[in-house]
Formats: C-alpha cells, structure tokens, sequence
C-alpha cells in the first residue's frame, strides 16, 4: 500500500510505548441477513504462475478502524445490492483488462458485524464469474505499525473467513499484508500458527507475505514450514534510492528480492501513476516511473510469475487502472491508461507491450534465450575492433543498445559506452566469424 515512510516511523514511535492487545474488545454479533451463496467451487486451485489480477480498494484507504467500504460500494448496501453492483465493476475489469483474480482486504471490524454479510456479495460474485479471489488482512488505521492490532480478534476473523471460504477452491488467504513490524522469526512463527490453526486449508491457498513492507520473500521461501506457499511480494518506485532508471536495474532488484522462489510468487502489489497521461511503453529516459513499469513487467513474464496491479479500482487514487464510472448499480469502468494497461497485461504474458517498436532514444539490451546472458562489449572497452560476447545481464552501458532504422527495414545497433557500432569482422559471410564494435 502506498504510504509515507516517515510517517508511519512517527506512529512507531508513538505506539511503542502501547501494548497493542492491552484491551479486549467484545466480538459483536453478526446478524443474520438472507444471503445466496453461489455453488462451492471445488477442485485444485490455480498456481501462483496463473494469478493475473487487481486489487479493489476502500475508498480513502485499507488501512481502517471501522468496516471496509470499498469503492462504489455503500456501508448501508445489503447483499444483493452488493453482489449487483460487484457483477457490474467485475463484469467491466474482465473485458477491459483480462483480469482472473480480485483481491479483497478484510479486517476483525468488517467480519464482526453485519457488513460481513452485505461484503461476502463481492466475493461471491467474483467467484461465481470463475474469479480467483484473495483476502488480506490490513491493521487498522490508529496503528500502522506493521503489526497485528488485537491477537485474539485476528483469529477470531480468520475463523469467520475460513469457516466460510475454506472449501472454495477460488478463495486464497493471505495472512497478514505488510508485517513491516516483526522480526523474520516473529513473523514466521505467526505464519506457522496459521497454518497449524486451520490444517484442512490447502498450502497452495495461503500466501505469505515477505518482510518488511512485503518486499523481501527470501527468508520466508527458505522456511520449509511454508514449502507449499504462496509468497507475496510488493514493490513501489518509494521503496528505492530513487536511483533506479533503467529497466534493468529494476529487474535486478526485483530478482534479488524473489530469490530463488519465482515459483510460487506473486506480485500482489505494485503500480505507479496512471491517471496523467504517461506513456509506459515509450522510450525511458532516466523516468523511474517508466523505468519501474517496464522492468517489473519484464521480470514477472520472464518468471511466469502471478501479478496484481495496485489498484484496479480505488476513487481519488492516481494509481487507479480503471475509472469507475456511473451511480448505484449501474456502474461501469474504464481504462484510465492504455499504456499502462498494455505492461500489465505483457506482464501476464499477453502482447509485446510496446516492445514491438524501437525508439531512437531509447538504450535496449539483448538477452539471449538459451543462456539468459546479455551482448557484452569485452571489458567496457572503447576501442574499435574489441570483440562482442555474452555476459552476466548487470545494467552495465556496455550492455546498452541504440537501435537506429536504416534503410529498407534494416537497423544500425550502437554500444551506448563506446559509441560504436555493432559490427561482423572484416565483412566476412563466413560461418563462426567473431561479432565486434567499429
């Protein structure tokens, strides 16, 4: 979730003198509203590598005290309100983007009262449009620490939500979103008594996020404790230096964070500005923000990794992939940027994501599909005649490309270190002869 993270150091400071579960509060009674449950979706669950969604946020933010009203959606909306309006937002994510799954934030205060009853209409509709859906826990706002509000109400809200979703093979848990605030031990070990507390809730239904802001998944992939789970990740441009402006440093970060769990990973959230009009498939130019799209889109289709962009749908929030439009149940969305849209969707593997242009500023690398290494000037050299081979993708200029068009469909390649071009030695059309600069 986007915030400031100076911020949310001022509210740690001011809660460490607070013990988060010194006060139990009363669960209050859900009532009893005439709902339609749509039919138990039963079987095996898609893997990590086959989730392509959105997140549909609160208005304002997930991060509340009170029930979560997520956008276009009223707090005094029944079941059957909600359901027609989740069809109709639902409806309008599937044809603009392609999306298969929604996910969904859920807190004790949404789940203890009768809200819960009008909310498990979005769920439920998602579900019955063969939706995947995940529902993460968010803290609430007066805390924001990176940690769990009220032990005994956290696991009185994940009874409520198993006991419900547990046999639907669509509905995916994920058990706490950004647990910035523990330590990877302290955290694994909540991890560990979630699984314990609900055994019958197959592994691969259960997400665990990574450390920090979820932005490291390294130490929880090793614990074989979670050998089977899913592992969520995050990535936001304001987690970096600000130094990142090229895809490839983008994806070396990104990797560097996935480790060796590709797998089983899914980028739950990432995204940038949507609503200004930038394009995400032109030329970079140093933009970070084009920079972070382009490379985050590039590594997840590269791992065949599951992605879901933040947010589909949130009123007010610049980030937003789509538009809602319309007033009660007669809601439509639409596309806020095509471009973007186009990354997201080259990142689930469909299209060529504005990769089937070349722009003349823009500096381009060659990976080669057997062994995954990029075309390497030799030594970073300048020099005319210096031999061209394949090497470690490490951001280096002498990986960087300017693809020119010449004449009759053919381009002039030029190394950005040594502004040389890419050249066959001596002319030759001889089989095995050495590719250089000149």
């Amino acid at each position: 979730m986007k915030k400031l993270l100076f911020v949310l150091a001022l509210l740690c400071i001011i809660n460490s003198a607070c013990k988060k579960d010194a006060m139990e509060v009363d669960p209050v009674t859900v009532a009893t509203e005439p709902v339609k449950t749509p039919d138990l979706a039963t079987g095996t669950p898609d893997p990590a590598s086959a989730i392509k969604g959105v997140n549909w946020a609160a208005d304002g933010d997930n991060f509340s005290d009170g029930i979560l009203v997520l956008s276009g959606l009223e707090a005094s909306d029944i079941y059957t309100t909600v359901a027609a309006k989740a069809d109709a937002v639902l409806t309008g994510i599937q044809a603009n983007t392609g999306a298969n799954t929604l996910r969904l934030p859920v807190n004790y205060t949404t789940t203890s009262q009768q809200w819960w009853n009008a909310y498990t209409g979005v769920i439920d509709k998602a579900v019955s449009k063969n939706m995947n859906v995940i529902l993460g826990y968010w803290e609430g706002e007066s805390s924001k620490d990176g940690k769990i509000d009220n032990v005994a109400e956290f696991w009185s809200m994940w009874q409520t939500i198993v006991t419900k979703y547990g046999n639907n093979s669509r509905v995916y848990f994920e058990i706490f979103n950004e647990p910035h605030g523990y330590t990877l031990t302290d955290w694994t070990t909540i991890c560990a008594e979630w699984l314990s507390r609900y055994p019958s809730v197959p592994k691969g239904r259960i997400l665990i996020s990574g450390t920090s802001y979820s932005q490291d998944i390294t130490g929880v992939g090793a614990d074989s404790r979670f050998a089977n789970c899913l592992l969520s990740i995050h990535d936001y441009t304001f987690f970096s230096d600000g130094n990142n402006k090229t895809a490839a440093q983008w994806e070396s970060r990104f990797k560097s964070n996935i480790g060796a769990y590709s797998s089983r990973a899914v980028l739950t959230e990432f995204g940038v500005p949507m609503t200004g009009g930038k394009n995400y498939t032109g030329a970079i130019t140093a933009d970070q923000e084009i920079a972070y799209m382009q490379g985050l889109t590039n590594q997840v289709r590269a791992f065949g990794m599951g992605s879901v962009y933040w947010p589909g749908i949130r009123n007010g929030d610049s980030y937003s992939m789509q538009q809602l439009n319309g007033t009660g149940i007669n809601l439509t969305v639409s596309n806020t940027n095509a471009t973007g849209l186009s990354r997201l969707k080259y990142a689930w593997g469909v299209g060529t994501g504005g990769t089937d242009v070349f722009y003349p500023a823009a500096y381009y690398r060659f990976i080669n599909v057997n062994s995954g290494l990029a075309l390497d000037v030799n030594s970073s050299s300048t020099n005319s005649g210096e031999g061209v081979l394949q090497w470690y993708p490490n951001g280096g200029n002498n990986q960087q490309w300017i693809i020119t068009a010449g004449s009759n469909g053919f381009y002039k390649i030029t190394n950005r270190n040594s502004s040389l071009a890419l050249d066959v030695s001596g002319a030759s059309t001889s089989n095995g002869t050495g590719i250089i600069q000149y």
